[in-house]
């Protein structure tokens, strides 16, 4: 029986396990780096367990500590969550080998399924070799044969980029997982992605959990899920089924996993075996009714799943909550997460508490927003609709792609394939010009927190003004101190004070929430910075300047780039790693270089100066 679980893991995958792991009577132990010392995980864990010596990024992937921590904490049991060391089969090994139970399937499965070449080897599918591919192969995928969330992984169009694309694709893989092996597969462009969930016990029964479809995809990191996969045949679906159960059995599996396909064509072709939970575990639990953590621990202590699963019920929807910025190339963002609330009926998966600081060590996602309902169309309404009352406060977020995208007529009618947002992502992320209202809103409720009233002549005067930058643009909110109370024109101020301002517009009240943190100012969904009232004359930077879009480390400089070198717009001048990802500094325009005031392996914070180029 198992009575202490350290999570190799940081996050909301282990807040997750550790909330079923309370509702088992079961101990919890977190590990953090130096960064995570103060995260939500480490909080919230009966005992935490700090990895010394290593460098952020680089601290869950340290097996030989981790086993260590579980050893000195007391543990008896380790969970590796997703990501990390979750797919390492000597990691499984050395927990086993240390006396703790392993929660997962066996070393020797990891080994023959983590790693997608021997994954595809063993069901019997050859990958195209790298000497061998033509024009008439393209487009290519290039993807790390270890771990997932689209880390190491490059479509290539032309045979020239091959070469380029398997670096970077090296690179980023041994970043995210420590194993840089990669590899090529054909690439289908309008093909769905659908997986099927298994978990097996160890007396031979194997549970297939349903479908699940993660076509949705930005960067090829997954952004919206749902259960089950819509539109699928019969015959189709259960095809999948009897691959995923040989999957299952060529390995002997034991636990949770996930078998991946991509659908097209009216077939589905085989690409993965996931040995571990996936971050869209979620939507199965909604369907099926079940605690897909607590059935793990269960396998791993030995006892057997019931014959048949459970019954599918309805239709569930995941969104993923990424801190980016859409009009920045969509660059991970950092900063204080002030607060995040959903709608009650609404899960929200997250690892970060009200106040948490959002760093550049890991992953951007902020949070999974999960809704379940009887019918698909239910479900998205209810999740696009709890997305948009939710309250987020903080870096910038990809949430109005989230209720776009949920609300375009291609995805309501599920006709959306991987090619989606390749289609779709202009308009689905054009700038908002946001509420017009809410300058005036956010004027009155800092008016009222001010001076209650205090600005009140008896004589008329000029109206006060306050300045804000919405939407990259800068706008002025103009009022009046009187004796009934604030003024301004063309409404009715029904009620104002620092939190609540209620405006009355041709006949309708509107109710604005208003929250301020420093000079960021939200109203309702809207975000505002609060401008002083003369511009600051040293925040210029002359044409051609390149500015750091976020805090991050500078991994390489353009071979044979210098000072007074000629560039061209758009040509990659140097490459900036932040949250596990690499991001190519462009050239603004074509000139000469005329500063360069970076070199690989400076750190460097956002906006930080990186180069000039001149314009010719």
């Amino acid at each position: 029986m198992i009575t202490s679980v350290l999570v190799a893991n940081r996050g909301e995958i282990a807040c997750r396990i550790f909330r079923t792991c309370r509702e088992l009577g079961i101990r919890t132990v977190a590990v953090h780096s130096d960064a995570d010392e103060n995260a939500l995980h480490a909080r919230v864990a009966d005992t935490a367990v700090r990895l010394p010596g290593a460098a952020p990024a680089e601290t869950y992937l340290r097996g030989d500590l981790i086993v260590k921590a579980a050893v000195a904490s007391g543990a008896d049991a380790v969970h590796p969550g997703y990501g990390f060391l979750s797919e390492n089969a000597d990691f499984a090994r050395a927990v086993v080998d240390a006396g703790l139970t392993w929660i997962g399937p066996s070393p020797e499965a990891i080994e023959a399924m983590a790693s997608k070449t021997r994954a595809k080897e063993l069901m019997g599918i050859p990958s195209l070799e790298r000497g061998r591919i033509t024009e008439t192969d393209l487009p290519v995928l290039v993807k790390a044969a270890a771990g997932g969330g689209g880390r190491g992984m490059r479509i290539v169009r032309r045979l020239e980029d091959l070469d380029t694309a398997l670096e970077g694709a090296r690179a980023e893989a041994a970043s995210a997982f420590g194993d840089g092996e990669v590899f090529v597969e054909p690439y289908l462009e309008h093909g769905r992605h659908v997986e099927v969930q298994v978990i097996a016990d160890t007396h031979g029964t194997i549970w297939t959990l349903g479908t699940r479809d993660c076509s949705l995809q930005r960067r090829h990191q997954k952004v919206i899920e749902e259960a089950p996969a819509p539109g699928l045949s019969e015959g189709l679906t259960e095809d999948m089924y009897a691959l995923a159960v040989q999957a299952v059995c060529a390995v002997a599996y034991e636990g949770a996993g996930t078998v991946e396909f991509l659908v097209a064509d009216g077939r589905a072709h085989f690409l993965e075996m996931n040995t571990r939970l996936q971050v869209e575990h979620p939507v199965t639990e909604a369907v099926f009714g079940v605690d897909l953590v607590a059935l793990q621990i269960r396998v791993a202590e030995g006892h057997p799943l019931e014959t048949d699963p459970p019954r599918a019920r309805g239709h569930a929807i995941e969104a993923r909550l990424y801190a980016e910025d859409p009009a920045n190339d969509w660059t991970p963002q950092t900063g204080t997460l002030h607060r995040l609330t959903a709608p009650e009926g609404i899960r929200l998966d997250t690892g970060y508490g009200d106040g948490d600081d959002i760093g550049v060590h890991y992953d951007p996602m902020l949070a999974k927003a999960v809704a379940h309902a009887p019918t698909r169309a239910e479900a998205v309404r209810r999740l696009a609709g709890a997305l948009e009352r939710a309250t987020v406060h903080g870096p910038t977020t990809n949430r109005d792609l989230l209720v776009r995208s949920l609300r375009h007529k291609e995805f309501a009618s599920a006709g959306m394939d991987t090619a989606f947002y390749d289609r779709h992502l202009p308009e689905l992320t054009g700038s908002g010009t946001g509420d017009p209202h809410a300058p005036l809103a956010a004027a009155l409720a800092d008016a009222h927190a001010r001076s209650h009233f205090g600005g009140f002549r008896n004589l008329p005067s000029q109206p006060q003004t306050k300045r804000y930058a919405m939407a990259g643009e800068e706008h002025e909110a103009r009022y009046r101190h009187t004796r009934t109370g604030l003024e301004a024109d063309g409404v009715r101020v029904v009620h104002a004070d620092a939190s609540l301002v209620v405006l009355e517009v041709d006949g309708v009240q509107r109710k604005f929430e208003v929250s301020r943190y420093g000079d960021e100012v939200y109203v309702n969904a809207t975000r505002l910075t609060a401008l002083p009232r003369f511009p600051d004359p040293t925040a210029q930077h002359a044409p051609g300047s390149l500015l750091a879009p976020m805090p991050g480390t500078v991994v390489k400089v353009a071979e044979g780039l210098a000072v007074g070198a000629s560039v061209r717009a758009g040509e990659p001048l140097l490459w900036l790693e932040a949250m596990k990802m690499q991001h190519r500094i462009t050239a603004p325009v074509t000139g000469t270089l005329t500063a360069l005031h970076v070199v690989p392996g400076q750190q460097v914070e956002v906006a930080a100066l990186l180069a000039v180029v001149e314009p010719t």
